[in-house]
């Protein structure tokens, strides 16, 4: 009796540990995000949480600064949507954390996402102190200095990420890089524009550019840089000072008098795109490239796009699985060095999407335009018109190539060897196998066929000569045969790529 009830209080100890533990738990996870965070504050990151882990709330409760897992496995300080889940601010996008990494975030005058364990300081506001952080009901995140007023120190608007919300001021010192790196947008004198971004030191060609109407108000030089923002009627707005805009870009529902939240995103296809918030979902509004073989993820690398309703696309250089990818290499050597280098592409009938945004150069020929690119180390191709003998070339990857008439010209080098080094030995290896294969038959017929001339010789010397084929006419006809596949191969060689 005495074990029974033992066994007994144990496990009502246990059920009791086991609801408690359970409350904890729960009210850990429903424990709401502060509204003010202050000097002194420091939060852990917990790794339990399975996407995202608020910390800091704005007063309507529709956005949130927390913890975001990114692609499962890392993690970044950002500012949500909550009705969405849609990220519109990050702090290192571009080199996220380990989601399972002891991460803080503190602040004590600046904001501090640092490792404890290690000591490694990842990411800071880099501010003068300030006394207290807020999340504004615009999605805004900013350090105060508290006084009578309170002033401004830092704020999350100055360093918009890949989207920038209605009412935020996106000025010429800020970039919109998209979630892929890939590309990113920026403010001119007079317009916006869109690049592509390579990275490892290669230029950043543009893809589009929308310049300024000035209809209503001139920008003037010398009057200061120029800035962008989102209205709330349904535009995106060019000023270079308050007032009327220098130019504006008219969304579908421009002065439709609706009251929501606007954006606009840089997306990962390299289109910049606007949307509003409709309380149940993003409505597309406005999608700046019109044209989709204006953007270079529409064929990718060594495609080339041809326009219609439906884009088709196809290839300059085929790869494993669609067209080739782009790699790094040797462009200033061509691949008579044991397989090093690049190889040549030469297709006609095709042109640039974006050749009036680049540079060109006046040339007398396609050999010179040809030659121009050939001896420069960055050039990875060229682009030469018969009718205006403009030469367009190429200091980045192989992208937005487009069919055009037949009085353009490309040329375009192929990494051999480089980033795919391996993939590429594999195919210089079959290639030079399939050369050894056509060589040793090219010997054996010509063993066989000096075999045969002995026999025959011999044959005619025993007379045999008048039964069999006439002498004189075979000799022609053999001369002129082997004639015609030597300039037929001649001719192949002048008109291969």
């Amino acid at each position: 009796m005495e074990t029974s009830a033992l066994l007994t209080r144990a496990w009502s100890l246990l059920s009791i540990i086991i609801i408690v533990a359970s409350s904890i738990s729960l009210a850990k996870a429903s424990d709401p995000p502060t509204k003010e965070i202050i000097k002194g504050f420091s939060a852990k990151h917990d790794d339990s949480y399975s996407q995202f882990q608020p910390l800091l709330s704005d007063p309507t409760g529709i956005f949130s600064l927390g913890f975001l897992k990114i692609n499962s496995t890392l993690l970044d300080l950002a500012v949500l949507h909550l009705p969405s889940s849609l990220t519109l601010w990050r702090a290192m996008p571009s080199n996220p954390a380990p989601w399972t990494g002891s991460l803080s975030l503190s602040f004590n005058g600046s904001l501090l996402l640092s490792d404890p364990k290690s000591g490694t300081v990842l990411w800071s506001t880099d501010s003068n102190p300030g006394d207290r952080v807020l999340l504004l009901n615009s999605s805004n995140l900013q350090i105060q200095k508290t006084g009578n007023p309170n002033s401004l120190v830092w704020q999350s608007f100055d360093f918009p990420t890949d989207t920038i919300v209605e009412n935020q001021n996106f000025t010429s010192y800020a970039k919109l890089f998209s979630p892929n790196q890939q590309f990113f947008m920026s403010l001119g004198t007079n317009y916006f524009s869109l690049y592509m971004e390579f990275g490892q030191g290669r230029s950043s060609p543009m893809y589009f550019k929308h310049t300024a109407l000035e209809a209503k108000a001139e920008i003037t030089q010398g009057g200061g840089p120029i800035y962008a923002r989102v209205e709330p009627d349904g535009f995106l707005g060019l000023y270079q000072k308050e007032g009327p805009p220098a130019d504006v870009v008219a969304f579908d529902s421009f002065n439709l008098g609706l009251h929501v939240f606007r954006r606009m995103t840089l997306e990962n296809d390299g289109n910049f795109r606007a949307y509003y918030w409709n309380n149940s979902a993003w409505i597309l509004d406005y999608t700046t490239v019109q044209d989709p073989c204006e953007l270079p993820t529409t064929c990718g690398p060594y495609g080339i796009c041809r326009a219609g309703e439906q884009p088709e696309c196809t290839c300059l250089v085929n790869g494993t699985d669609g067209c080739k990818e782009t790699s790094s290499g040797d462009l200033c050597r061509s691949d008579g060095n044991n397989g090093d280098g690049y190889s040549v592409v030469r297709r006609q009938g095709i042109d640039l999407a974006n050749k009036d945004l680049l540079g060109f150069t006046k040339m007398g020929s396609l050999e010179e335009c040809e030659g121009i690119c050939e001896k420069n180390c960055s050039c990875w191709g060229a682009i030469y018109s018969n009718t205006t003998g403009y030469c367009y070339t190429m200091d980045y990857p192989i992208e937005t190539v487009v069919e055009g008439d037949d009085s353009k010209y490309g040329y375009f080098k192929v990494i051999v060897q480089g980033g795919d080094g391996k993939k590429e030995t594999g195919r210089m290896d079959k290639a030079r196998m399939a050369l050894l294969v056509v060589g040793s038959g090219i010997l054996a017929v010509a063993g066989g066929f000096g075999a045969y001339r002995i026999w025959e010789r011999r044959r005619r010397e025993k007379g045999e000569g008048e039964n069999g084929l006439a002498p004189g006419p075979y000799k022609d006809l053999a001369s002129a045969s082997f004639r015609s596949i030597e300039l037929s191969a001649h001719s192949f060689r002048k008109q291969g790529p």
